[in-house]
């Protein structure tokens, strides 16, 4: 997804309804409700269906046996252009949900919940970036189990359209890219320049021989296969989309996929994205009949397919929390219906961006995307059911025949309040840290001569050097950064704000430039321009400084494994700076999920158990972070904060998130 609009920005009052008495009735305490949502829930499960327009219960994974004929297009004289699969004419009611972004232990509530509503089809994106971390090491296990993820949705009968990329924007950092593109100087990702085609033809000679035997035709579930991702609103190399199309004969058809190619892109770029020969889909948040004007132009012969159908839009630090109308989304898919138009709900499920994964946007300044990959979605981030979701089920259930039951909610928990006992400042930590890299200039983050030769992709570069006079500090800093002497903050800097005063100073002291990566613009040509950490010189009254040492904090759960021997001190009073705070989560026997409040605290990461939950931030609109009963151990669960400015008071839990 990629092109940015607007959402109603507040919580409707049917949304609350929904959250207040839909789990009592699907706990099965159904008082006298009156509400909206009660009447939908109780529609769609008690009534049966008015009429029935498709029954495709024998086109599933499952009950389809002859696998001659996958999905393809028809066009007759006197109907409209339309999908077939196994020679059956077939509409795509399609949801996303990215696999990466949900723990792996909920996978499968997530795929019930949409085979549930009356989807039949999943769709996820393949991020490039979490599969290849370092050069030609790659990794598809646990929670990043592509294969598993498919086969499950296969299990519980439903089609997949794979969206493999490379690029795949998904709001995740650098559009799915890996970050160690970005050590060559002269690169330009999403062209034909050599070293991106290069690395990206590596990467699908691992890629394509997993999906291979997941396709239609091998007996599994993946029916359609995209071709890159919205290039259409890229398009700045005129030889790349012939790239794309030659790539989608040797990149895909010759390594073995057989099934029906698509590209995706917003109608207004339809023309500048599509390839020849291959079907072209659309994204869109509304039902608008010029919407489909280039589209057609381009292949009125083939059947419609909105590839991204926004029921919702995500939130950035600092910017309000977006809504979505679920009357609208209703409305919207019903039209799709009528139309025998195909679609992809995005997102079904948004999830999570746990860890450092989130992207950010940049319209002249740059806002990193929250923890919180909500979306206002079907589901919500927890799994929860949600107005709209009642709203789908029960127009799906009046052309659908039949529909399974609907799985129970997920349950949540409020937890004691954890109050840190033990703080580390950063200044203490260095000597737990990797090796520091000894430089006479500044090196960026990607750049650095760490993870063999990869360099680092996420965290924070702690940046120091000795000076023994004041004045004009000047640096460019991606994305903000705090300066300290000695251990004084002195000021902050950003990619605007480059020139900090530096007091006068008696006697050298130890410059420190503590860098954050917030994230990797993930839309437009800025993705050029994402290296991270300090990128140039830094001088005082324009003297160039020189020897640096460099630290590197990734924050991986083998730092913390050697935090544990660490001189913690006794929390006594609030500090000022840097730090890592430790306490202890307590939960029952039988761990549920629940949602971190840090409202006394002011910017920093929170980590269970050695993972990372994500940023939280003071300044909103996310105010919890969401943490999976799966992730927590019975009894005693060890939590840690890193806190970037001030240290607050209590880590709280609430069964209710604040967005």
């Amino acid at each position: 997804m990629g092109t940015p609009r607007r959402f109603s920005r507040c919580l409707s009052w049917k949304r609350i309804l929904c959250i207040c008495f839909v789990p009592l009735i699907l706990s099965g305490f159904a008082p006298r409700v009156k509400d909206k949502v009660g009447l939908i829930y109780a529609n769609a499960q008690l009534q049966p269906a008015p009429y029935s327009m498709f029954n495709w219960s024998h086109l599933t994974p499952l009950t389809l046996k002859d696998r001659s004929v996958g999905l393809e297009t028809e066009s007759r004289v006197g109907s409209k252009p339309y999908f077939t699969l196994g020679g059956h004419k077939f509409l795509i009611f399609g949801g996303s949900i990215h696999y990466f972004r949900v723990p792996r232990e909920y996978w499968r509530d997530r795929l019930l919940k949409l085979k549930a509503c009356g989807f039949n089809t999943l769709t996820t994106y393949v991020p490039w970036n979490l599969h290849e971390p370092e050069r030609g090491k790659f990794d598809f296990s646990g929670n990043l189990d592509l294969e598993a993820f498919v086969l499950m949705a296969e299990e519980i009968g439903l089609w997949v359209i794979l969206r493999p990329g490379p690029y795949i924007c998904s709001e995740i950092d650098l559009g799915g890219l890996p970050s160690w593109l970005l050590q060559d100087p002269k690169m330009i990702l999403r062209t034909t320049y050599k070293g991106f085609v290069e690395a990206v033809d590596k990467y699908f000679d691992h890629l394509i021989s997993r999906v291979v035997p997941l396709q239609y035709h091998r007996g599994g579930p993946v029916i359609a296969v995209q071709v890159e991702n919205e290039y259409g609103s890229f398009a700045k190399d005129k030889d790349y989309m012939p790239y794309v199309q030659k790539f989608s004969q040797q990149a895909l058809l010759e390594r073995g996929i057989v099934e029906l190619l698509m590209t995706s892109d917003d109608t207004e770029n339809v023309l500048k994205g599509h390839i020849k020969g291959v079907l072209a889909t659309i994204n869109m948040n509304t039902f608008e009949k010029s919407a489909f004007k280039q589209l057609s132009l381009l292949q009125s012969n083939k059947p419609i397919m909105i590839m991204e159908f926004w029921v919702g839009w995500f939130d950035t630090w600092g910017g309000e929390h977006m809504v979505g109308n679920p009357e609208d989304v209703a409305e919207t898919v019903s039209k799709f219906i009528t139309s025998e138009i195909s679609f992809n709900v995005y997102m079904f499920h948004g999830g999570t961006n746990f860890g450092f994964m989130n992207g950010a946007t940049y319209f002249g300044i740059h806002r990193a995307v929250v923890t919180s990959y909500d979306y206002d979605a079907v589901l919500t981030e927890a799994g929860d059911y949600t107005e709209k979701y009642f709203k789908l089920r029960r127009l799906f259930r009046s052309v659908l025949v039949p529909l399974p039951p609907l799985p129970k909610l997920t349950p949540k928990a409020e937890y004691p309040s954890v109050k840190p006992s033990l703080y580390l400042p950063l200044w203490d930590v260095l000597q737990y840290l990797n090796e520091p890299v000894i430089s006479n200039t500044p090196v960026n983050m990607e750049n650095l001569p760490i993870n063999s030769g990869n360099g680092q992709s996420y965290g924070f570069v702690l940046y120091e050097t000795s000076i023994c006079s004041g004045g004009s500090l000047h640096a460019n800093v991606q994305d903000t950064a705090q300066v300290f002497l000695n251990e004084i903050s002195i000021g902050l800097l950003d990619d605007h704000t480059k020139k900090l005063n530096i007091p006068k100073i008696k006697k050298c002291q130890l410059l420190r430039i503590l860098v954050e990566n917030q994230g990797r613009v993930n839309f437009s040509w800025k993705i050029q321009d994402q290296r991270k950490g300090l990128t140039g010189s830094v001088t005082i009254n324009n003297v160039p400084l020189k020897g640096f040492v460099i630290y590197s904090l990734e924050m991986t759960m083998s730092f913390f494994e050697r935090l544990r021997f660490a001189p913690w001190r006794p929390v006594t009073e609030s500090y000022l700076g840097p730090a890592f705070y430790l306490g202890t989560l307590k939960v029952d026997s039988s761990p549920k999920d629940t949602f971190l409040s840090l409202l006394t605290w002011n910017s920093g990461f929170a980590f269970i158990n050695g993972r990372n939950l994500g940023r939280y931030s003071i300044i909103g609109p996310q105010e919890t972070l969401y943490l999976p009963g799966a992730w927590l151990h019975p009894e005693d669960n060890e939590i840690i904060l890193f806190e970037k400015r001030k240290s607050g008071s209590y880590i709280q839990t609430t069964n209710e998130p604040m967005l």
